[in-house]
């Protein structure tokens, strides 16, 4: 059985060693971080979103990081697991990303309403360079699961992006569009709304539809 993941979100001062000292604690008391990231700022005063398992006792756990030096509070929060879930991110030309995200976030609905979480990240970029460095960013998104890319032409270094990207796990749709993003791609689907539909259906624990039903497919 996976050991329980808790959020913490820990107030301190935005100072030097701040952290290390958090994290000291959390190692003293056999626990893991899976997840930090910073929050809200307001004059010296910063925030820190932790998420840890393994922690046998988590009333001490959290009375040990109030006493650390710097920190103002800690308080419990749902992980972003809980929240926000999974993640399908949507790349390319402007028009095409937003019917992608609309066939995906009215998928995510549908499944949403049964209890899954899936939530849907957008950006619309132009440029070989730019959006290569986006795909590649994909793989380091807490939580990403599948990638839609949306355009007319897309190849070279995206291409080699997004086979990069496929070996870190994460599944990559595209619309069909010119250039060589497609011959590399999971899956490719002509209508852009669909093609967030179907990535919806291939991250959901609520769908039957899997991966290697249509690996390698066009649509």
């Amino acid at each position: 059985m996976a050991a329980e993941t808790i959020g913490l979100l820990v107030e301190c001062r935005d100072e030097p060693g701040v952290l290390h000292r958090i994290t000291d604690v959390i190692l003293r008391h056999n626990a893991n971080i899976s997840y930090v990231a910073g929050g809200a700022r307001r004059e010296a005063l910063a925030d820190l979103q932790l998420e840890v398992s393994g922690a046998p006792d988590e009333h001490r756990l959290i009375a040990d990081l109030e006493g650390v030096p710097g920190v103002t509070h800690v308080g419990v929060v749902p992980t972003f697991q809980t929240i926000y879930g999974k993640r399908v991110i949507v790349i390319g030309g402007g028009a095409q990303v937003g019917m992608v995200a609309q066939g995906a976030i009215s998928e995510a609905d549908r499944h949403n309403i049964r209890g899954e979480r899936i939530s849907v990240d957008t950006i619309p970029l132009v440029g070989e360079e730019q959006l290569a460095d986006a795909v590649r960013a994909v793989a380091r998104l807490h939580r990403a699961r599948a990638l839609v890319l949306a355009g007319a032409i897309m190849g070279g270094e995206i291409t080699r992006a997004v086979r990069e990207i496929r070996e870190s796990g994460i599944l990559v749709l595209c619309t069909n569009m010119a250039g060589s993003v497609p011959d590399a791609a999971d899956v490719v689907v002509t209508d852009p709304v669909e093609a967030g539909v179907m990535a919806v259906m291939l991250i959901a624990d609520t769908a039957k539809f899997d991966i290697e039903h249509v690996r390698g497919k066009r649509f």
